[in-house]
């Protein structure tokens, strides 16, 4: 194989749990089985508390989530700094790593990522820039917050020696809202399998269909339009509806249409983040998951599903379509339609009890990672 890197990934911890935690975590246990050596500067206070919207379960025990024991770490770095940062320049110093890694999903870390990627530059090291969002939806409607992203943003592009993106959607608006160049590279997400095995969650009938919504309730996630799907197949009793997810942004809609639907006897709804063995045994108790995404550059839950073979329904939208491109268990239905939500309910009814391949491997992450190393470090 190629030769081992010392490389350092920055990325949250699970003090302020999220998608991109298990990512981070997967991705630095992932270079570690491909011989790279490997290290971590964990973000621990993402924001003040009390502008996040999660903040009732921060810090809550909701993961078993650890990194391999053997992995040097910095847990972690303060949106306010302090000493916490000092720790993290005091780490890089002494661990020198050839590439620093940067995990970028919100503003929020800029100023911290700008700060490490210049402290890495000064001791040699290359900085790649991993994007899982050009930018948070909701950060995105805050003109002010918008503004610094892309002047931090910038700048922290100019220190990197190459960005990663998870889609050809995804590398289009990097490059527009950027301003980088065409050495953008696509490293395709992998399917998630750090769930534990558990026996099937449901309060669906055995002999039932359970389709499961999984993850944050936002106004881009159409779990509206997965509501109104409900009252369109309401006459046909094969189905039954589990919608698992925490409110973000006071996205109240959804929660008054279960309220209200005259099928609600056949809706199970538990709006609160929910902890890894719940999260496991939600997904074995699924028979088909549905993804009613408006927007979406990747998906936690569409890698989980795909990781586990399940049927999937999910919108044309974003990167969605690259990520199941090779998934024959995938049915695509049109954003913001219950009407083709429901078609594709109906179509993918018929897939299940199948078990599907096609999600990509952390193995072939690592493959990309190590092929990256080499052409910078060359």
């Amino acid at each position: 194989m190629a030769e081992p890197r010392r490389v350092c990934v920055v990325g949250p911890g699970t003090r302020f749990l999220s998608g991109i935690t298990y990512y981070t975590y997967s991705l630095i246990e992932a270079l570690g089985e491909a011989g790279h050596q490997c290290s971590a500067v964990l973000i621990r206070n993402l924001v003040p508390e009390r502008f996040y919207p999660g903040r009732a379960r921060v810090g809550g025990a909701l993961t078993d989530l650890r990194l391999p024991p053997d992995v040097p770490r910095v847990d972690g770095v303060d949106w306010y700094w302090g000493r916490s940062l000092a720790r993290a320049i005091a780490f890089l110093r002494r661990e020198r790593p050839q590439v620093l890694v940067l995990q970028w999903w919100t503003g929020a870390v800029l100023h911290t990522y700008l700060v490490l990627a210049v402290v890495a530059r000064l001791y040699g090291a290359r900085v790649v820039v991993e994007f899982h969002e050009a930018q948070d939806v909701g950060e995105a409607r805050l003109p002010f917050v918008t503004r610094y992203t892309d002047l931090l943003g910038r700048s922290l592009l100019r220190l990197s020696a190459a960005q990663l993106v998870h889609s050809h959607f995804d590398r289009e608006l990097v490059k527009d809202r950027y301003g980088v160049d065409e050495s953008v590279t696509l490293v395709a997400h992998a399917g998630y399998d750090y769930l534990p095995s558990r026996p099937p969650l449901r309060e669906a009938p055995a002999d039932v269909i359970n389709l499961l919504y999984f993850g944050v309730i936002r106004p881009f996630k159409g779990v509206e339009d997965l509501i109104a799907a409900v009252d369109l197949l309401g006459s046909d009793t094969r189905f039954w509806f589990t919608v698992v997810g925490e409110t973000w942004e006071g996205w109240d809609l959804p929660n008054r249409l279960i309220a209200a639907s005259k099928h609600r006897d056949r809706i199970t709804f538990v709006n609160r983040y929910v902890t890894d063995a719940e999260a496991a045994g939600y997904f074995a108790g699924a028979d088909v998951v549905v993804l009613p995404y408006h927007r979406s550059s990747s998906s936690g839950p569409l890698q989980i599903a795909m990781a586990a073979g399940l049927p999937v329904v999910a919108t044309r939208v974003g990167g969605l379509v690259e990520a199941t491109a090779h998934y024959p268990g995938v049915v695509l239905a049109d954003p913001s339609s219950p009407e083709s939500l429901a078609d594709g309910v109906l179509k993918a009814a018929e897939l299940v009890g199948r078990r599907f391949q096609g999600a990509t491997t952390w193995s072939d992450t690592a493959r990309s990672y190590t092929e990256l190393f080499d052409g910078i470090l060359r």
